[in-house]
């Protein structure tokens, strides 16, 4: 008996050891190491940043404080509620000023910033440095760790292995301060299309090309937006990006705003799903839950930046107000409220929103001060979170505390504080209700703000107040995994961005999203390589909003390489069976010239939606809103003023086109950024596309019928310029359409196929 005892023992020792020792097994990685919990959380830990592993209950933990015990903070089995109220009530008021800052672009590597100078890398210009590409420059080193400084956005990379590098060498630089909160790094959009890029089916690139959001909602397909968003979470992850300052769902009811093509359209129940879908694609993980591969959505810019008067943007301060003639503000709420707000997957909704620039005007519609909407507490704190309940992260557009020389110049945007300091803005944004400072990488301003909330309401009630925000923030980081794991294996983000999967993906919704306006005597498709005349398109010299220049030049407006594969190319449009047209939509100006101010006007001219000379005599007498410590008046209206599209050889190069082709077909395919005026071009084309950014071969499957068109338009093309002026700027679908030559109205959800005008159940639900 006591022999079979001692053998029976022999048997368990092993065991009860093995069930009691730790769960977890630890692999070197390149420049950081990997703790996998069996059955928890996978972690990741630099050995050169002081933090180590803790065992408790067997299960691995990093002491992110570097005390030696397991705080709620850092225990990956609680909530991120539970969580982050731990850290917040833990954090000094300098960390939590910090993690209230949104930085400034940053590429990598850096290079000039015109508004901090030029960045250096141990001094020097990174040409000069001998730094890496992916290493830290010296203004990222300071904001990281004076400024405490956890979000940051970047720009720019020179490849996906850089930027992944380079996320590594910024989590190991933090993970050793303080208590260890990891960067938080961000985008803008990045998936764009390179027109010139040829794809192939079995090859990647630096990151799969899509049309823009305009361009998938002319799919009028939800699921593709879900889809792209599912992809794209993917590869930012892989980039080390954990939040995406998109989606943009404002709803553009004004045709003439330069930043119509970032919308999804101006109809209220289809950017209503889109808004759903892309939040869903990007913050769900493949479980629906947050994880690993959720990416925090911004979306972007309460309460919709739509309704510009006159089409002026609010980057400047000639464009600083939105106007709401029609009383719709609902409409322009759907989006958030219905939509981002509203999710199917479990993340709930949007983790984060960005109020616009603009001050929104109207007192039967918006209540409040005339300030810009993100020092506005009656739009944060009673309508955002007080009417609709949103308790996520609301973070200012950037650069709205800088101050600004004058209404025409790209510096900062305070509209309605100009006359405040740089620290009351901070303070006044802090008690309307916000969260977070986009652009700013300087924590002196918001701890200035915060003595001044000291003065007026005491230390308790300041410190109350920034615990709700840090814990706000803090959830945003915990929830997407980043205090477990925020490295990434390089070899692995090189084979997941741009992956040939993707790629595929990608060109299959550029095919998706051009739409089909005519197609006189089905000229298209054309069919058997025939031979094609393609015109050169003169470009004329520009200026960008930053200040760089683009000089002139003569150029084929297709990649002629990709042309040449699906047709016979010929120079002599006598010898050609077709004509193939490459333009852009008119370039009608931003609604300000200072050489008009200078001339004894008031600056303020009308935005062309057609390529001809403009005369604006249905504008309004009086501008609905105005005012502005940089002009001595109020009145902002441009009535009976001209202008003349940059770009009217577009016009002419149609004409001139249709005239050398005689009876010969001419397609067109204009490139569109926001609605134009068809009346101009439409009698000289045979068959008309559109597209909102795509590769040319994914133009020359439709033109060549290797693909059918499907798209239709999420907008309406309008007849004249006087129905742009009579409409209301914050009114969707008022418009009256051009008709062409074909009887065809191009209004919202019209387009056509190879058998005519589309009639499915996409027109059905949402016409």
């Amino acid at each position: 008996m006591r022999k079979n005892m001692k053998h029976l023992l022999a048997l368990i020792g092993p065991i009860l050891l093995i069930s009691c020792g730790p769960q977890w097994s630890e692999t070197e990685k390149e420049g950081y190491h990997l703790v996998d919990n069996t059955d928890g959380a996978t972690l990741g830990y630099s050995t050169t940043s002081g933090v180590t592993i803790l065992t408790v209950d067997r299960f691995a933990f990093k002491d992110l404080n570097r005390n030696g015990l397991l705080d709620p903070y850092e225990d990956w089995r609680l909530s991120a509620e539970e969580r982050a109220k731990d850290l917040a009530s833990k954090m000094s008021v300098e960390q939590i000023a910090g993690l209230m800052l949104y930085s400034a672009h940053q590429s990598i590597p850096g290079g000039g910033n015109r508004f901090f100078g030029p960045v250096t890398y141990n001094g020097k210009p990174f040409e000069e440095s001998g730094a890496k590409a992916s290493d830290l420059s010296d203004a990222q080193q300071v904001f990281l760790k004076d400024d405490n400084l956890r979000h940051v956005l970047i720009t720019s990379v020179e490849s996906p292995g850089i930027a992944a590098q380079w996320n590594n060498n910024a989590q190991a630089f933090v993970e050793g301060i303080g208590m260890g909160i990891p960067v938080n790094t961000s985008s803008d959009p990045r998936h764009g299309s390179d027109s010139y890029a040829e794809f192939n089916a079995g090859a990647g690139g630096q990151i799969s090309m899509w049309p823009s959001s305009l361009g998938i909602a002319a799919s009028f397909d939800p699921g593709l937006m879900q889809q792209f968003g599912e992809i794209a979470s993917k590869e930012y992850r892989a980039l080390g990006i954990a939040t995406a300052l998109s989606p943009q769902i404002d709803l553009a009811t004004e045709p003439r705003w330069s930043r119509f093509d970032g919308t999804m359209g101006e109809d209220p129940d289809l950017a209503t799903d889109l808004a759903r879908a892309y939040v869903d694609g990007f913050q769900s993980s493949d479980d629906g839950e947050w994880g690993y591969q959720s990416v925090n959505a911004m979306v972007k810019h309460w309460p919709g930046g739509g309704p510009e008067e006159g089409g002026r943007d609010a980057h400047f301060g000639y464009g600083a107000y939105a106007v709401y003639p029609g009383n719709n503000l609902k409409d322009h709420l759907k989006p958030f409220t219905e939509g981002a707000f509203k999710l199917e997957g479990n993340t709930g909704m949007a983790s984060a929103v960005m109020p616009y620039y603009t001050i929104s005007t109207g007192r039967d519609t918006v209540n409040g001060e005339s300030v810009g909407n993100s020092y506005n507490k009656y739009l944060i704190t009673e309508l955002l979170r007080g009417t609709y309940g949103y308790d996520g992260v609301v973070c200012t557009d950037w650069g709205i505390t800088r101050d600004v020389s004058n209404v025409y110049v790209f510096e900062g945007k305070p509209w309605g504080v100009e006359n405040l300091t740089v620290a009351e803005r901070h303070y006044k944004i802090i008690e309307a209700g916000c969260d977070q400072f986009g652009g700013n990488n300087d924590m002196d301003p918001v701890i200035e703000a915060y003595n001044m909330g000291v003065k007026e309401h005491g230390e308790e009630y300041m410190r109350n107040r920034f615990e709700v925000s840090a814990v706000r923030l803090l959830k945003n980081i915990f929830r997407t995994g980043l205090f477990e794991n925020p490295y990434l294996d390089v070899s692995e983000t090189e084979k997941t961005v741009g992956n040939p999967e993707f790629m595929a993906a990608g060109f299959e919704a550029q095919l998706r999203s051009v739409v089909m306006l005519k197609n006189k005597a089905n000229v298209l498709p054309a069919k058997d390589k025939k031979k094609v005349y393609v015109p050169e398109r003169y470009v004329a010299p520009s200026r960008n909003w930053f200040g760089f220049e683009t000089p002139e030049k003569l150029e084929h407006p297709f990649n002629m390489e990709v042309v040449s594969k699906y047709f016979e190319v010929v120079e002599n449009p006598d010898e050609a069976d077709f004509a193939l047209v490459g333009i852009e939509n008119p370039n009608g100006g931003v609604g300000y010239e200072a050489k008009d101010a200078e001339e004894g006007g008031n600056g303020y001219v009308p935005i062309s939606l057609q390529y001809g000379v403009y005369k604006a005599a249905f504008a309004r007498d009086s501008s609905l809103a105005g005012g502005s410590p940089m002009e001595d008046f109020t009145n902002r209206s441009y009535k009976n003023k001209t202008y003349l599209a940059s770009n009217t050889t577009d016009l002419d190069l149609v004409k001139d086109t249709k005239q050398k082709m005689g009876n010969k077909p001419v397609v067109v395919i204009t490139r569109v950024s926001k609605p134009m005026v068809f009346a101009e071009i439409e009698p000289y084309a045979d068959a008309i596309l559109v597209q909102m950014g795509v590769q040319d071969q994914a133009l020359m499957e439709l033109v060549s019928g290797s693909k059918e068109p499907s798209a239709l338009l999420p907008f309406q093309m309008p007849s004249n310029m006087k129905t742009v002026e009579l409409q209301f700027e914050d009114v969707p679908r008022d418009m009256e359409p051009y008709i062409d030559s074909e009887g065809n109205a191009y209004d919202f959800a019209f387009g056509l196929n190879w058998s005519g005008m589309i009639q499915d159940e996409r027109v059905t639900k949402y016409k």
